[in-house]
């Protein structure tokens, strides 16, 4: 058994280069399901500067799906996550955007785009695909998850494939939308891509996971 180090990231040095991810600033757009996970594994590997940008409030039904806590209900989303991110490091330095993604917001070389609408997700690549570095999209509905990624010429062509009118999105019933296991796999998901990015491997462009039949596809289907 090795000696314990007091280095929090001891275990994962060979697995996230600190000197790539260090100088960047990360923008998560949306802390919802996905969203709220994605900021805190991003806090947990050892992102610097981060960057949560949501207008929304803490309701009592966000603590089953979206895994906050009672003292949050009422709180805006942004402020809660940061909080917690705190906990874990208080020395990440985080910039708070109290407010709906605006074309005219500075943002980080990576973004993770985690909103819950078409049209949103549409908007805000055609007002950012063409100036990041790194861009990855979640989206969820029951127990079927959807990660796309653009962070090359394969992945920049393929994303706008992907985006369609709000009047062709699936509604769903709104007593299966999410659970908090699923939103947990697909942050984990995005978090792999990214980590895959730093390391300067290439990315999948696209990955499916139904959750409930265990059926993992990668690329487009």
């Amino acid at each position: 058994m090795t000696t314990a180090s007091n280095d929090r990231f001891a275990r994962q040095q060979d697995l996230v280069p600190a000197e790539r991810l260090a100088p960047l600033l990360v923008t998560v757009i949306g802390v919802g399901s996905i969203g709220r996970q994605v900021a805190r594994t991003l806090a947990a590997i050892g992102a610097r500067q981060m960057q949560l940008v949501d207008f929304d409030h803490v309701e009592d039904t966000n603590r089953t799906t979206q895994g906050y806590l009672v003292e949050d209900i009422g709180q805006l989303k942004v402020v809660a996550t940061a909080r917690d991110i705190a906990r874990l490091d208080p020395s990440i330095a985080i910039e708070l955007i109290e407010d709906r993604y605006r074309p005219k917001l500075v943002v980080g070389e990576a973004i993770f785009c985690c909103v819950d609408s078409i049209e949103t997700r549409a908007a805000i690549w055609r007002s950012l695909g063409h100036r990041i570095q790194f861009w990855a999209d979640g989206r969820m509905l029951a127990d079927t998850i959807r990660v796309l990624v653009a962070a090359d010429e394969a992945g920049r062509s393929h994303y706008p494939t992907t985006l369609f009118p709000a009047s062709e999105a699936h509604p769903g019933r709104c007593t299966a939308m999410n659970t908090f296991d699923t939103a947990e796999i697909a942050a984990g998901l995005m978090i792999h891509q990214f980590r895959r990015w730093l390391r300067g491997q290439a990315v999948d462009a696209e990955v499916s996971f139904n959750v409930l039949a265990s059926e993992l596809v990668v690329g487009a289907a």
